[in-house]
């Protein structure tokens, strides 16, 4: 197994928030096992979902599969964060596991900036179409009809007027 270096551990590593569900298996010192799910990984440890908070400095076999392949290491558990999340780090990792499991971080930040390049095209694709509507030119029969509209407007205006002085004496 690769020992991580405290100067590794140390490095703030991109994080990936999980939205699909990725079960873990931790397996104790004594045999005993619990299982969690993952939320949040990294190259360096992640976060935990747990049904009961594990003794802080405990130390784990830690098993989940990613879509690159299964990752086993040991970890150490950290400070629960509440009575269901407790976050975890890696105290080694062979360096097979290290590689997929860098490379399912690495997809799913690929995947993200993608997802996110692509609603700024189909956001600006629609500032386009909008744009491209309010600066067409406005068809030659609509100006005349306003016109005569008008131009009806203001003689009827003018004859109500005269009417009103014609009245008036």
């Amino acid at each position: 197994m690769d020992g991580l270096s405290p100067l590794h551990a140390q490095l703030r590593a991109p994080r990936v928030h999980l939205a699909d569900f990725t079960p873990a298996v931790l397996r104790f010192q004594d045999g005993q096992r619990a299982s969690g799910q993952l939320q949040v990984l990294s190259v360096n440890g992640g976060l935990l979902s747990l049904p009961d908070p594990i003794d802080q400095g405990s130390q784990v076999k830690l098993m989940f599969l990613m879509h690159t392949g299964a990752v086993l290491g040991a970890a150490e558990m950290l400070s629960p964060l509440t009575g269901k999340q407790q976050p975890f780090r890696f105290i080694s990792l062979p360096v097979d596991d290290r590689q997929r499991l860098g490379a399912a971080i690495q997809s799913s930040l690929n995947q993200k900036i993608a997802n996110e390049e692509a609603a700024e095209q189909k956001w600006m694709e629609k500032l386009r179409a909008a744009s491209s509507r309010e600066h067409r030119p406005r068809n030659r029969f609509f100006k005349f009809g306003v016109g005569a509209v008008a131009l009806g407007l203001l003689c009827l205006g003018c004859a109500f007027y005269l009417l009103q002085v014609h009245a008036l004496k």
